[in-house]
């Protein structure tokens, strides 16, 4: 076989697509969020703001979590020196994951070095725990939840995209005597649809299944202490096992799960992703924490963004631009064509120093190619206007007119 040929006709495939990605090379600034400094590569620079970032709450910029990570370096040094199981568990971890377990109001919290690891890992692990287990996948899960259900090697069953009837088809058709578990998320970050955890709930208990909640584009940002949409409507109880990261809405890096004592004891003993892996390094468990500690306190940080996403999307709306709104806080405006959504990105980051990553299969459907944007609490009302300005001056200009470009 010839290799290189094989390499060329793959990514040559993504090309002829429109959905080849290029990755913006970009430098955050501190004290300067959301501005960064695109490196081009012709090797000058140019000022943008970020419109596409995960770091939802400018939490990466806190001065609380600047101070911690300072700290933590002059007192641990880089790295943590090991996995958890062989020197690399420090008071900073233990910290971590006293606050995290706090905040879902769960025995217990495990650290891992990011939310996809710490699903995948989680997930593939729970069958080894509960022989001939069926996991009951919403059809719209994370790729890492996917991924950690297709390698546990047990039963599984997807159920349509937050479908309660379906998943009780499903439910109703399988052993009553099997240990099962429905897996599902709080907010679906493409579309900004919440999940429904009451009605899940209700049929876990019906049929004996635990439950399995991705809070990671949530955590941070809902419920009273920022616990989650769970926490916002009072589910904490209900939810046998929540995954969350630390690398959103916290601003560091990094993934857990809280649940009870023994399962995360379980989790912790069996899953390799955990046994077999550096632990993170104290400083960014230390800046973590004093993320978790701090946003805990702050509503009116999580007000702030709620009211940023709402007067973005209703503007957006007013211009008559094919937004998706949910009521939550990401803003996805739908192009439906891999070429056309790269090229108004484009536009958008060479004219109007305005960074939104383009979208594009298979992280979303074919023909539902888009832009998605996270506006944070720190992105102003100028900055915002000049979004908006600049989202109007393109879709009007762009060769398709407005309706081809939805389509």
């Amino acid at each position: 076989m010839n290799y290189d040929n094989a390499l060329d006709a793959a990514l040559d495939k993504l090309h002829e697509e429109g959905r080849y990605r290029t990755f913006i090379d970009i430098e955050r600034c501190r004290g300067n969020f959301p501005h960064a400094v695109w490196k081009k590569p012709d090797g000058s620079e140019q000022e943008i703001t970020v419109w596409c970032g995960n770091d939802y709450l400018g939490m990466g910029q806190h001065p609380v979590v600047l101070e911690a990570m300072h700290e933590a370096l002059e007192a641990t040094g880089a790295g943590s020196g090991g996995t958890r199981n062989i020197s690399g568990t420090t008071v900073y971890h233990k910290r971590l994951e006293a606050e995290l377990a706090d905040l879902h109001q769960k025995e217990a919290a495990l650290v891992f070095t990011s939310a996809y690891i710490a699903n995948d890992a989680t997930l593939s692990t729970l069958p080894k725990l509960f022989p001939g287990l069926i996991i009951y996948s919403d059809a719209l899960n994370h790729a890492s939840m996917i991924e950690g259900v297709r390698r546990n090697g047990g039963a599984k069953r997807i159920f349509r995209h937050n479908d309660v009837a379906h998943l009780r088809e499903l439910l109703e058709a399988d052993d009553p005597e099997a240990p099962k578990l429905i897996a599902f998320e709080s907010i679906y970050s493409m579309d900004g649809d919440f999940g429904p955890i009451r009605e899940l709930c209700d049929l876990a208990d019906e049929f004996g299944a635990l439950t399995y909640l991705d809070e990671v584009h949530a955590v941070g940002m809902y419920g009273p202490r920022g616990g989650g949409v769970a926490e916002r409507d009072g589910l904490l109880d209900r939810v046998d096992i929540i995954n969350g990261t630390l690398g959103k809405a916290f601003g560091v890096h990094g993934g857990y799960i809280a649940a009870s004592e023994k399962m995360c004891d379980a989790v912790r003993s069996y899953a390799p992703g955990f046994i077999f892996t550096t632990s993170l390094p104290p400083v960014v468990a230390a800046g973590a924490a004093a993320s978790v500690r701090h946003l805990k306190g702050d509503q009116a940080l999580r007000d702030l963004h709620q009211e940023r996403a709402k007067v973005l999307k209703m503007r957006l709306k007013a211009m008559g631009l094919p937004i998706i709104d949910h009521g939550s806080h990401i803003v996805p405006v739908i192009v439906g064509n891999p070429v056309h959504t790269k090229a108004i990105s484009d536009m958008l980051l060479a004219d109007f120093g305005i960074y939104a990553q383009p979208i594009n299969f298979p992280t979303v459907p074919r023909g539902t190619e888009r832009l998605r944007f996270t506006p944070s609490p720190v992105h102003t009302p100028d900055m915002l206007d000049g979004l908006v300005r600049a989202m109007d001056g393109l879709w009007s200009h762009c060769a398709l007119n407005r309706q081809d470009l939805a389509g």
